[in-house]
Formats: structure tokens, sequence, C-alpha cells
């Protein structure tokens, strides 16, 4: 059952990356993105990383594509149309880059079926996800962690001093 789960889940995820791809319209395309970002939710979930599916839900699909939908739907954006000769020369790039994708992806999914496999067993004991992935944070990636956030308020400051009206 579990599996029959995780096939659906995955064709609806990869179904929905494809749209966002290859949509003309930019709601579309969020909207979709947004769909993929849930999917990938529920395939966390699948694999017992609860505290990464709602961060998931959360940040991405809750917050940035939320904020890109409002963007896209502020700025106005109709169907985004290509000139003919443009589109040749990017399908045939894209078509290229998919075949040397596959040919570097046909050694690692090689290695990772004949890898044995792991998941919630290598769990230590008494520790959920969510102890372990906090520890990790406050401990070992502390620095990068602050740093973000160091980063994450300047960028909230900026926006607040562009967006700020001016006074008369």
């Amino acid at each position: 059952m579990e599996a029959v789960l995780f096939y659906a889940l995955a064709a609806v995820t990869l179904i929905s990356g494809v749209f966002v791809v290859f949509l003309r319209r930019p709601v579309h395309n969020v909207l979709f993105m947004i769909l993929t970002m849930i999917g990938l939710a529920c395939l966390f979930i699948l694999l017992h990383a609860e505290f990464l599916a709602m961060v998931q839900i959360i940040v991405y699909a809750g917050a940035i594509m939320v904020l890109f939908l409002f963007v896209i739907m502020l700025l106005n954006l109709d169907e985004i149309v290509m000139p003919p000769e443009h589109r040749r020369v990017r399908y045939g790039i894209g078509i290229v880059l998919a075949m040397m994708l596959v040919v570097f992806l046909i050694p690692v999914s090689r290695g990772m079926l004949s890898a044995p496999p792991t998941g919630a067993s290598a769990l230590p004991a008494g520790m959920t996800n969510t102890e372990i992935i906090a520890r990790e944070l406050f401990t070992t990636y502390l620095l990068p962690f602050e740093i973000a956030s160091v980063l994450l308020l300047a960028a909230i400051v900026g926006t607040v001093i562009i967006g700020k009206r001016p006074t008369r």
C-alpha cells in the first residue's frame, strides 16, 4: 500500500513539475509549483520526515509560492510569447541537456538500486527526527544558521526601506 501511495504521489509531483516548466501563463506555473511542493511534503511524510514536510508546506508552499503568486498578479503578467527562432534553439539545448542528464544519472541510479535501503531504523533510539535536526542545527550548523538569519533580517529591512513611501 505504501509503495502504491509513493508512486502515485511521485507521479503527481513529476507531472506538476513538468507543468511548471511548460505552461505559458505565470499564474498557472506558480499554482502547479505549489502542488509540486505539497507533493514533495507528502513524500517527506512517507519517509517519516514529518518536520521537513511541515517546513516544506509552511515555508515553500505557504510563504514563498504565495509571495510569487502575489507578485505575478500585481505585475499583471500575460502569456509569455517567445519569438519562434529562439524557441527552436532552446528546445534543442533542452533536449541535449536532458540526454546528458540521463547519461549521467544511469550510473547513479544503478548504485542506488543496489545499495541496501536505509530508513527509520537508522534513527538513534528514543529520538525523533525533529530532535535530531534541532541538535544538528544548533550545534554543528549554528554559525551558518545565524548568518542566514542576519541576511534575512537585512533583506527585510531593505524591503521596508525600498517600499516606504516618501513623506511630504
